[in-house]
């Protein structure tokens, strides 16, 4: 097991859809398998002891999917959370979100914040799920909220703390699974010096060991913030 220098570990769970389509199954069959795929993640950086994991859950653009696909992804949103908060509580989890909690069906924000009360004083992994969330409008809901403040001059210190989580650190790396090369609105401003790890597995297959191989690479890249 890699002994690893990580705070935040952000991922971008992708390709649930395309995992299922060449196994001729709906996509559905694939986010049940994603699912399944992120709790064991999930425990494996409990095990790993990395302080902060952010998931790429459901984005912002997400809601322009077939409505029967999003209900999909709501009811088992609300069926890992009801199932898992015990496995939460027993492993010190603290679960957390970001994002547009509003913008959720009522049933499934009610167990956000259940869990989110429930799991509130533990001290080991943050969990985050990104929900409804896109990095630019983030930004954008950041700088309406100062602007009602009528602050009149803006800094990089300001803007952080009115992002919709400003006590959670910048991730070291994000990983992103399913081949693509891009971040997809995923945060943008809190991703300026972070890593990215490109898996070409799809989401339902990428295991413990490409998490390996992903925080491997991490230790041995060479990271200068801009200096010599």
């Amino acid at each position: 097991m890699i002994k690893n220098s990580i705070n935040h570990l952000a991922i971008i769970m992708d390709g649930n859809g395309r995992w299922a389509k060449h196994k001729n199954q709906p996509r559905s069959f694939g986010h049940k398998y994603g699912a399944q795929t992120a709790k064991k993640i999930i425990n494996d950086c409990v095990k790993k002891e990395i302080p902060f994991l952010t998931l790429y859950t459901f984005s912002k653009e997400n809601w322009s999917r077939p409505k029967e696909e999003i209900d999909t992804l709501m009811i088992l949103l609300s069926t890992m959370l009801k199932n898992e908060t015990e496995n939460m509580l027993r492993n010190n989890i603290k679960f957390n979100i970001v994002g547009r909690i509003e913008d959720l069906p009522e049933k499934t924000r009610d167990w956000v914040l259940t869990t989110i009360e429930k799991t509130k004083n533990n001290t080991g992994l943050t969990l985050t799920l990104a929900l409804s969330y896109g990095g630019r409008q983030e930004i954008v809901d950041a700088f309406n909220v100062i602007m009602n403040k009528e602050i009149k001059i803006i800094n990089e210190e300001i803007l952080k703390n009115h992002l919709y989580c400003p006590d959670l650190p910048d991730p070291d790396i994000i990983i992103r699974t399913g081949g693509e090369y891009r971040l997809s609105n995923f945060l943008l401003w809190q991703s300026a010096y972070a890593e990215i790890y490109i898996c070409q597995k799809n989401w339902p297959d990428f295991d413990e060991n490409d998490l390996e191989k992903a925080l491997e690479e991490y230790e041995n890249r060479n990271r200068t913030f801009g200096k010599v």
